[in-house]
């Protein structure tokens, strides 16, 4: 194993703790982004955790930056182990509120953004039989109300995950899907929603995780060892995949309620 990684979204969150995780055992880092500064700290932190690497800008949404990064990995690196697609953004309101330019920015970044990723590097990870891991998210197992493009997009992934599990098993290429619930990260950020009074609410949600992105990069680290395909970092995440699977309607019903107090905050909000 040459110990060489491609993160997405590696400049802040989730995608920086991964890379700092891995840098720890000293593997080589391609880490890339659409923020330069937040991929400049990132590899500042890589290096003073002992690993080492590169960076490059590139936007998910566009292949052709894909595939230059995967050139990039191999004239640098010699090649790549394991590709983390991590890039994503948020976004909420409710189906009736949502334009279908939200919808096609979150299946643009969320979704098709992995695809790309998955595809451009493909070529490489066959030769070294490394690893795909592919962060997903709750979202794509619960269906939490007043986030249908968000929910789509992140069962896309998860449903692109167990479709190359199966199709790259031949190929030696193994493949993880990473499900966390809500965390601390600067995901909001990005937010894109109809209403400020949504923002406020999904904020309200991350920062009630008692989970650090540091605690997921970690518990990923450890279940890809295991070889676990489906890591789901949160133990409420856990709880409520089991429930779902035992009993479906009693969880509909719960969302529905759930879904039924934010329509009246929102419109207490419009007051």
């Amino acid at each position: 194993m040459q110990n060489r990684m491609m993160i997405t979204g590696a400049g802040s969150g989730l995608g920086r703790e991964i890379a700092l995780r891995w840098a720890r055992e000293g593997w080589q880092l391609a880490l890339s982004d659409v923020s330069e500064p937040g991929l400049q700290e990132t590899l500042k932190q890589v290096r003073e955790a002992g690993g080492d690497g590169f960076t490059q800008r590139c936007d998910v949404r566009d292949y052709s930056q894909l595939t230059a990064f995967a050139q990039a990995c191999e004239l640098k690196l010699g090649g790549i182990d394991v590709i983390v697609n991590n890039a994503g953004v948020a976004s909420g309101g409710f189906f009736a509120e949502l334009s279908l330019e939200d919808w096609d920015w979150q299946i643009a970044i969320n979704l098709m953004g992995v695809v790309k990723g998955c595809k451009a590097f493909l070529p490489l990870l066959e030769k070294s039989k490394g690893r795909i891991i592919n962060i997903a998210s709750m979202a794509a197992l619960m269906q939490g109300p007043a986030m249908s493009n968000y929910n789509v997009a992140k069962a896309g992934v998860v449903a692109l995950s167990e479709s190359l599990l199966v199709e790259l098993k031949q190929q030696q290429v193994s493949v993880h899907v990473v499900c966390p619930s809500f965390f601390q990260t600067n995901l909001l950020d990005s937010f894109r929603g109809p209403t400020p009074a949504m923002k406020a609410q999904v904020g309200k949600l991350l920062e009630s995780s008692p989970i650090s992105a540091a605690d997921i990069a970690d518990y990923i680290y450890q279940r890809v060892a295991e070889g676990e395909f489906m890591i789901l970092p949160h133990e409420q995440g856990r709880m409520a995949w089991a429930l779902k699977q035992k009993n479906p309607q009693l969880l509909y019903d719960e969302m529905t309620v759930m879904a039924d107090k934010m329509r009246a905050k929102a419109q207490a909000v419009k007051g």
